[in-house]
């Protein structure tokens, strides 16, 4: 702390009121100030006073983006278990999709001298947030805790990396198999990477079969059941020919087939057919019943923990985790 305060110009008291709040409010321009300081050389508080320089605590943490919808609390799950074997006190971390939430969590846990950080659901696309996630996982590492991901983050570390874009080839195929041509997408956010992967595969799987996705076929929303009724909404609204509806994951598919029964009046999958991803515990409930792509979610989550707590491995490591597609009563060949 005193470093920072000297580099920054101000007292000790300011510098830790700056970074740590107190009774009496610091300027923007200061706390600008000491917080470059600190960043610049790579302080943070020192949590439990009883860990070491180089010790950890029995914590890891668990940054998911949303842990209500049921893809993430399934990798909970299987994390969770496989942590608890252990003896671990397990911290989830809900990011609500925010990149800068995500960068401060991983600060706290490093704080707290976590033994480990693991990164569910996708990263972010933009540079900048992948710089600064990386810099905060190295300044993890530095202090004896280890990192793993779940899906890809743009930079290499222990991954379980499910393939996402041969699932959206699955998609594709499947429902060219039945006969549909003319088939819209529900798009989750364009700045998630695992959203990029799994819109691609599906689009290169219509394009080897000389079938053309044009922009105005895929409508973007939040990955919710609400994003997914809004957007195939929209899409129907568009282009009143479509046949099937491919969502990016099963969420959405669900706001996809609220909205073709009670807003649309339109039978599935009698006047359209309907495809998610992820197949999560619902899908098989929803009526009709979601074909989707299937993951392994529950151990997903646990070959990550594994991965995390793994303490032997000299060299970075992935496990690649293939996809199936899981045929219901959603999706069936056009009329006609």
């Amino acid at each position: 702390m005193q470093d920072v305060a000297t580099e920054a110009g101000v007292s000790l008291a300011t510098a830790s009121r700056a970074l740590h709040g107190g009774t009496r409010v610091v300027t923007a321009e200061l706390r600008e100030r000491v917080e470059k300081a600190a960043r610049h050389l790579g302080y943070t508080s020192h949590g439990p006073a009883q860990a070491l320089a180089r010790a950890t605590t029995p914590v890891v943490g668990l940054i998911v983006h949303d842990i209500a919808d049921p893809y993430f609390s399934a990798l909970a799950i299987g994390a969770m278990r496989e942590a608890h074997e252990s003896g671990l006190l397990v911290l989830v971390c809900n990011t609500f999709r925010d990149p800068l939430l995500e960068l401060d969590y991983v600060a706290r846990l490093r704080a707290q001298r976590a033994r480990g950080v693991l990164l569910f659901g996708s990263g972010f696309t933009e540079r900048s947030y992948q710089s600064k996630l990386h810099r905060e996982l190295d300044l993890l590492a530095g202090l004896g805790g280890r990192v793993a991901c779940i899906s890809p983050h743009g930079f290499t570390t222990d991954a379980v990396l499910p393939d996402h874009r041969d699932g959206g080839r699955l998609a594709a195929q499947h429902l060219t198999d039945l006969g549909h041509r003319r088939i819209g997408v529900v798009s989750g956010p364009a700045n998630l990477l695992v959203n990029q992967e799994r819109l691609r595969g599906f689009r290169d799987q219509l394009r080897a079969l000389d079938i053309e996705l044009p922009a105005e076929q895929i409508a973007k929303a939040d990955f919710t059941r609400e994003g997914g009724r809004a957007a195939a909404i929209e899409l129907l609204g568009r282009d009143s020919e479509l046949t099937a509806i491919f969502a990016l994951n099963d969420v959405m598919a669900v706001g996809v087939l609220a909205a073709l029964r009670d807003d649309l009046k339109l039978s599935v999958p009698d006047d359209v057919s309907v495809v998610g991803f992820d197949d999560i515990a619902l899908t098989a409930d929803v009526q009709p019943a979601l074909s989707t792509i299937h993951l392994p979610l529950e151990e997903i989550g646990r070959r990550g923990m594994e991965l995390l707590l793994d303490e032997q491995a000299v060299s970075t490591r992935t496990v690649r985790v293939p996809a199936s597609l899981v045929q219901r009563a959603s999706s069936a060949p056009p009329r006609g």
